[in-house]
């Protein structure tokens, strides 16, 4: 029955009206370019081919369809044509240390959280790094890609967002839709509008800032639901670490305390890590 749902196309003239400087006189508006094409391989690709040409700043580029979407650790990540929101945008960072790039997905994930809140009203929440749960199934996927590190660096973000699939048409079990959670709304046009505008408005505070990371850590911590939970860390060579995740560091790293020891936390970094799952708590 899924797969009969009307789902239509989004209206990208509608879209850059309300979101590309060009086409809106409001001083507050961030972007310089939006494009929806009907398909791609894959929208971060394409941002990342372009990432050379100085005119590439702000551009939203989203996909009804994405051939060959990935995820992180190269994840695949699918979905039917329209039932999903498969966008990439160009930011560059000038003045950026590079250190401190590895924020902006989280700060992707923030306004994403922030958007579905405002407009889908749903309880949406932060499992670190950068996917967006509903309660425990993952509704949203962020990837984040170096597009340059010079002159100004620039990174590559991707949002991939279920919207309207039906419970046979997730890829695993452990996904979930806006539809499934009785969304308030899943208009595709309205959720592309709230994202877009949360991206903006968080990315204008972080480099009014100068890319403070201190106030993004607080803002991050506010909608991480994996902070307080006994947690299993699968590092490279398998490794495994239990614990309870206590913190955000303002470099982006998750801090576990140590099931086990007098106090010992250890900080793992989103580069470092292959799995971080949620573990059942023991009793002792």
């Amino acid at each position: 029955m899924w797969t009969d749902l009307n789902r239509p196309p989004l209206d990208g003239n509608a879209l850059r009206r309300a979101l590309v400087r060009s086409d809106n006189d409001d001083a507050r508006v961030f972007w310089n370019r939006l494009d929806v094409v009907e398909e791609t391989g894959s929208t971060n690709a394409d941002l990342l081919a372009r990432a050379a040409d100085p005119d590439a700043d702000r551009h939203v580029l989203i996909a009804e369809y994405q051939a060959s979407a990935r995820g992180r650790h190269s994840r695949t990540w699918v979905s039917p044509p329209q039932a999903q929101i498969s966008m990439s945008v160009l930011l560059s960072m000038p003045g950026m240390n590079l250190t401190d790039m590895g924020w902006l997905p989280l700060l992707s994930g923030i306004a994403v959280v922030d958007a579905l809140r405002n407009v889908a009203e749903v309880p949406a929440e932060l499992k670190w790094p950068n996917d967006v749960l509903i309660g425990d199934k993952k509704v949203a996927g962020i990837l984040a890609e170096v597009a340059r590190t010079a002159p100004d660096p620039a990174v590559v973000v991707g949002i991939g967002l279920n919207v309207s699939l039906g419970v046979e048409e997730l890829p695993v079990l452990t996904a979930t839709s806006l539809l499934i959670e009785e969304a308030s709304t899943v208009d595709r046009d309205t959720l592309v509008r709230a994202i877009a505008r949360e991206l903006a408005t968080q990315f204008r505070a972080w480099e009014s800032s100068k890319w403070d990371t201190s106030v993004l850590a607080a803002e991050y911590r506010q909608r991480c639901g994996t902070l307080g939970k006994r947690v299993r860390a699968v590092l490279p060579g398998d490794k495994e670490v239990f614990g309870i995740a206590t913190d955000v560091d303002t470099s982006g790293r998750v801090v576990i305390e140590i099931e086990g020891t007098d106090g010992e936390t250890f900080a793992v970094a989103a580069g470092d890590i292959t799995h971080l799952r949620a573990a059942p708590v023991t009793e002792s």
